[in-house]
């Protein structure tokens, strides 16, 4: 059976009668939000970002983690914010990415809340630089109840690899790439579904052709090239691909560079999903790293009550009336991930 049909069924499985109630809930308000340009909104979140830490072994430029120029605390998620948000959310929600800032792999309880999320049978997903997955480390990924695991894999030589990933080693990314194929085939599991994800720069755009023999090679299920993220972008960047396909800017007619997808006053993400740092703090979307639109905090009262108050209300609002004055916005990727057809 096709890798990502399994894929797709293992998420299907997580669905009860519930979350497909909730998530028709969500839908339709969304729709009904954007015809009458109301913040309407019913049901709970779909999919939830909870982040495991903000700390990281590597310092990419691009990345508050890796230039450790974070204007919140930096820190270990703990059991009493993530248990407390999984028993309220579990029943309604589906998806849970323990991703957000930061390497999760550093967080020394993080295959325990794998596992207790996985007792709510919730689809758990999350991302690393893949330098902890030691043999052992990657057999207890596998028997932890991960469903999705997405490596970051920004080139194919040490060379254009470490242009981003600055500290890093691409051999133990694929030391660790290949622990799990190993884990997953001596297990006979289909779990974790694992993606090799490049964001393409200028440094590595070449090399796609490459990353997809790779995988076939180690036997990874699939392969996602993202759009790179850059914060000072208006007068072109080096990091920028010069395929435009590959970029999340366009160059205009008077040289600088802007957001090639339209800014639309809409966003399915404020309806979907949310994210909750290490710390409780609850914010609108993963482009939100330093916390600025904080929303509420889960650690000082339920979700329900942040997802429902008059701040996430008004942020909807000015959302669905003027979405290009709100910052965080403003280098949303939303329509800008691509797969390439290598």
């Amino acid at each position: 059976m096709n890798r990502n049909l399994k894929d797709g069924i293992n998420l299907l499985s997580k669905l009860t009668p519930r979350r497909v109630l909730n998530a028709i809930k969500v839908w339709s308000s969304y729709y009904l939000a954007r015809l009458l340009h109301k913040p309407i909104h019913w049901g709970m979140p779909i999919s939830i970002s909870i982040e495991p830490t903000t700390s990281c072994n590597l310092r990419c430029p691009e990345c508050p983690s890796g230039l450790r120029t974070f204007s919140r605390p930096t820190g270990m998620l703990g059991e009493d914010v993530f248990m407390k948000a999984i028993d309220e959310l579990a029943k309604d929600t589906t998806y849970l990415i323990l991703y957000f800032q930061g390497e999760p792999y550093l967080n020394k309880k993080f295959f325990e809340y794998v596992q207790y999320a996985a007792s709510k049978k919730m689809y758990l997903a999350t991302s690393t630089n893949a330098h902890y997955l030691t043999d052992d480390i990657a057999r207890k990924t596998v028997e932890s109840g991960l469903d999705r695991l997405i490596i970051s894999i920004d080139g194919t030589t040490q060379e254009s690899y470490e242009k981003y990933r600055i500290g890093g080693s691409l051999e133990k990314v694929l030391e660790g790439a290949r622990n799990m194929v190993k884990w997953k085939r001596e297990l006979n599991s289909n779990t974790p579904h694992l993606i090799f994800q490049m964001v393409v720069f200028s440094t590595n755009e070449h090399q796609i052709p490459e990353l997809y023999a790779l995988a076939k090679e180690i036997g990874i299920d699939e392969v996602g090239l993202k759009t790179a993220q850059v914060y000072d972008y208006e007068h072109g960047n080096e990091l920028l691909p010069q395929q435009a396909k590959y970029s999340r800017y366009k160059k205009n007619a008077a040289g600088k560079y802007s957001l090639k997808n339209k800014m639309l006053n809409q966003c399915w993400r404020l309806w979907s999903g949310a994210v909750i740092t290490w710390d409780g703090k609850v914010v609108p979307c993963c482009f939100d790293k330093d916390a600025q639109h904080q929303l509420g905090n889960v650690g000082q009262e339920s979700f329900r009550k942040v997802w429902r108050n008059e701040a996430y209300h008004r942020f909807r609002n000015a959302l669905l009336q003027s979405r290009s004055e709100i910052e965080i916005c403003k280098n949303c990727s939303e329509g800008t991930k691509v797969w390439s057809e290598e």
